[in-house]
């Protein structure tokens, strides 16, 4: 199979295709970040980067907190508007008829119709080039209560959660496996005796 080569990008795919809330309650703003991951486990961190001229930005900047809010394919367009419109010149989240709630350890709200939520704190903010990389301590997890199942556990892969690969959205699929599943013993099953 022949490769073709190019010269470096930003093509690491599929990435989510977050709203990030920064901002307050009475002031709130959102914007839609494919730059997003996590960097740590203990204690948990991820970054957003986010560039200059967005409104946000100096919004998180001067702030030092923000939400990063899951999105899901039923989501689509409202995800794809806060990408493209600023807060500068629109209210995104009354144009698109998002609900926000308080969030329990920072100013910023989350978005009610967002299955999972994170809240964030900013430890480090470092200029790349195009983009800000705000490094964050993830202090807070806010996740709707119908995802859950009676354990407690988390179960995702019901609230048809949506990705951003190389400028288009995706619903994100079937679950293939867990963690671990390719190396994890099998139970055997025990053959019902016999009859005799």
């Amino acid at each position: 199979m022949a490769k073709q080569f190019w010269k470096g990008s930003a093509l690491l795919a599929p990435v989510p295709a977050a709203l990030v809330t920064c901002g307050t309650m009475d002031s709130p703003n959102v914007l839609t970040i494919g730059w997003t991951g996590i960097v740590c486990t203990r204690p948990p961190m991820t970054y957003i980067s986010v560039r200059p001229e967005r409104y946000s930005h100096d919004i998180i900047k001067e702030s030092g907190e923000f939400v990063i809010n899951l999105t899901t394919s039923a989501m689509c367009r409202e995800t794809d508007f806060c990408g493209v419109k600023s807060g500068r010149d629109v209210n995104k989240i009354e144009v698109c008829g998002f609900h926000t709630v308080p969030a329990q350890k920072v100013a910023a709200p989350l978005i009610e119709e967002c299955p999972v939520s994170l809240e964030c704190r900013v430890t480090e903010s470092k200029l790349l080039g195009s983009h800000t990389m705000f490094l964050a301590e993830i202090v807070g997890i806010d996740a709707d209560e119908k995802y859950l199942d009676s354990k407690g556990k988390l179960n995702l892969q019901q609230s048809g959660l949506m990705a951003f690969a190389h400028g288009e959205y995706f619903a994100v699929g079937r679950k293939l496996g867990d963690f671990g599943f390719s190396v994890r013993k099998k139970k055997k099953h025990r053959k019902p005796p016999k009859n005799s």
